[in-house]
């Protein structure tokens, strides 16, 4: 996979084996897993296995989380990108494309989520030509559901998980599409 996005800040390129250390660093924080399923990493070999799972959904869908570089200090703050649900039911749906991030704490509150997003929403309808992007966030998890509904997406419905938890689904549909009807 050798695409690699620029914002005014930001540089968004495959993930790598060498962004593990600082990938560790942001999972294994408790605050980073707040509305993730309340399961930080502890072993540095966990955040391995996930940079290999995506580094193969690169070869298989051509597309997956990004790591997430601040142009000025070259440092990792997370992940972003848009990646091809085929593994896995949610909501009901499955063989779809999700839109998500996740940042290191120190980095919240800066915009980088917002200008990552913008970023991966433009690639995804101009580039890949996806009709459809979907979302989805826990429903208590506040400031990326306002993320989600600055950037375009629409709230579409609240929906449990196995555990009972709700979550809230979003959905934004290719804006030139629209255009041409």
């Amino acid at each position: 996979m050798n695409l690699i996005l620029e914002t005014n800040r930001l540089i968004l390129r495959p993930l790598e084996l060498t962004d593990a250390e600082a990938m560790f660093d942001m999972d294994k924080n408790p605050e980073v897993h707040k509305y993730l399923w309340q399961t930080p990493v502890q072993q540095i070999d966990e955040v391995i296995k996930v940079i290999e799972y995506v580094r193969g959904q690169y070869e298989r869908n051509n597309i997956g989380r990004f790591a997430t570089i601040v142009k000025e200090t070259g440092e990792f703050i997370g992940w972003t990108g848009i990646k091809f649900v085929d593994d896995h039911v949610e909501n009901g749906n499955t063989n779809f494309y999700d839109y998500g991030y996740r940042l290191n704490e120190k980095f919240w509150n800066k915009g980088y989520a917002t200008e990552a997003s913008k970023a991966w929403l433009d690639y995804g309808f101009n580039q890949m030509k996806i009709d459809k992007m979907n979302a989805y966030t826990h429903s208590e998890n506040g400031a990326s559901n306002h993320i989600l509904q600055k950037v375009g997406l629409k709230f579409m419905e609240e929906y449990p998980d196995k555990d009972g938890v709700i979550w809230k689904w979003w959905q934004m549909e290719n804006p030139l599409k629209k255009e041409k009807r």
